[in-house]
């Protein structure tokens, strides 16, 4: 049964989602669904990242707290460039952020983290992942972005996935 289905909260959910979105309980619909939530994780079998295993699941409430209030501040700030450009304070740049972690379920929630919030993109991440590049819309001291993602979210993420 695991080799038919071996995701199956995903296959569950695309069943459910295809039926949803297509209004329809019909004989093709329902098929099509079936088709859809057996073959699309099969075929993205080998897509998939290493098994996760939560070391810490209470540090994974304040990381989503944090993430929270530096999306809410980012957005802000980001308004504050769009209603009024005239007033920006520093240019956009480049931050080179070095790198501890090194499980790559962390590193893609890493990367969710920095595109999700407002200013900040994930331009690069060194081939031994040791190092990633930022970019920053309003760049102002590299060091103190540097270290606020370090402290912020890596640190969190290492004792998630890695302690």
């Amino acid at each position: 049964m695991k080799n038919l289905l071996p995701m199956p909260l995903l296959s569950l959910a695309l069943l459910l989602l295809w039926l949803l979105l297509n209004r329809s309980l019909s004989a093709g619909h329902l098929l099509m669904a079936s088709l859809l939530a057996l073959f699309i994780p099969l075929l993205t079998q080998g897509l998939r990242p290493l098994p996760v295993q939560v070391r810490r699941p209470g540090a994974m409430g304040r990381l989503l707290c944090r993430v929270a209030l530096d999306s809410i501040q980012s957005n802000i700030t980001v308004m504050r460039f769009l209603l009024w450009p005239s007033r920006r304070r520093h240019p956009a740049g480049f931050v080179y952020v070095p790198l501890d972690v090194r499980d790559p379920n962390a590193l893609a929630v890493l990367a969710m983290i920095v595109c999700i919030t407002p200013g900040t993109a994930w331009a690069e991440l060194a081939l031994d992942r040791s190092v990633l590049l930022l970019h920053v819309l309003e760049l102002d001291d590299a060091e103190a972005i540097a270290a606020h993602i370090k402290q912020q979210y890596e640190r969190p993420l290492m004792e998630i996935f890695e302690s």
